[in-house]
């Protein structure tokens, strides 16, 4: 089993512990706000290939390279007036930009799956630290199986990797607990390439610019989380449903029944009160629960689609959808 270092109570353990893993090419789970990712070192070949052969992550799916600030984010990519106005309203935070590889950057063509475009990220946190530390970008999936559930803790980590994972650095459980929202900038158009922690609406907001959706069905992969089947628990999952099926987990919202609940092999409500963002929250790890109650099936009940909503419903579509 990976060690696990409590980054709030031996924070300077768990910097000096992750430095040197890091410095040895060799990859560490670490807590964001989104998610638990895996990270190494970006400029590292090596330690990228760990990443993707630890994950069993198809190549082609490129890595957020994740900045201590946008000063160093600045030293590998290029910021276009409007990707910089959106950076500097909502770094640090749950945001990825896909911008243009700066040709003098150390970040290596794996992370980026050979693409010259990198997307980039400033977490908060203890893992805004780490990088301020150790000086160099981060390259992090998510920190589990790929095309598994998302962790949103240290424990859900160690379970996935087990001893295959030298450390984990444990902060609790993710505040935001979805993946990050990733935007592309082209010329004067802002296009969502995942919905993610922050809403869509909030850059609309800000830059007075429609972020435009589109169909990612058959699109060339230029940032994660766009592959049609994602974020799977083990059993299926089933959409919208407006009964319970005898022996399935029933993952509800709003504290809203459902006919057929009385036999029903587990029930949770994501947000009995209906806050999407708690219900983003506990998205993941219900799922994990679902999944370790030994569910047949999981049934969804109807999750409204505005605000988090809208990423909550991606993560659900993907988990839904037929696995290869």
């Amino acid at each position: 089993m990976a060690d696990i270092v409590d980054t709030r109570t031996e924070p300077e353990v768990a910097l000096a512990r992750a430095a040197d893993v890091l410095g040895r090419g060799v990859p560490v789970a670490i807590p964001t706000e989104t998610v638990y990712g895996l990270a190494a070192d970006a400029t590292n070949p090596l330690a990228i290939t760990r990443i993707y052969e630890m994950k069993g992550r198809p190549r082609f799916n490129p890595l957020i390279c994740h900045m201590a600030d946008l000063a160093m984010a600045e030293q590998h990519a290029v910021f276009d007036p409007l990707s910089r106005q959106i950076a500097e309203a909502f770094w640090p935070g749950p945001l990825t930009l896909i911008l243009p590889i700066r040709p003098e950057s150390a970040i290596h063509p794996l992370a980026r799956a050979g693409l010259d475009t990198v997307g980039i990220r400033v977490p908060t946190g203890f893992a805004s630290r780490l990088l301020a530390a150790f000086g160099r970008p981060l390259a992090a999936p998510s920190a589990n199986t790929s095309g598994r559930i998302s962790p949103t803790t240290a424990r859900h980590v160690a379970e996935d990797f087990g001893a295959r994972l030298e450390l984990v650095l444990d902060a609790g459980p993710a505040v935001v607990g979805l993946e990050s929202t990733i935007l592309k900038v082209e010329g004067e158009t802002i296009r969502l390439l995942r919905p993610g922690g922050l809403d869509a609406a909030e850059v609309e907001r800000i830059t007075g610019r429609p972020v435009l959706r589109n169909d990612t069905a058959g699109a060339t992969i230029e940032a994660p989380g766009m592959l049609a089947s994602h974020y799977a628990p083990d059993a299926p999952v089933r959409l919208n449903a407006s009964d319970v099926r005898p022996g399935e987990v029933l993952i509800r919202f709003g504290g809203k029944t459902l006919p057929g609940e009385a036999d029903a092999a587990l029930v949770l409500d994501l947000s009995p009160s209906g806050d999407l963002a708690e219900a983003a929250a506990n998205l993941f790890g219900y799922m994990k629960q679902a999944d370790a109650a030994g569910a047949g099936s999981i049934a969804f009940s109807p999750i409204p689609a505005d605000g988090l909503g809208e990423a909550i419903n991606d993560r659900l579509q993907r988990a839904a959808a037929p696995r290869g």
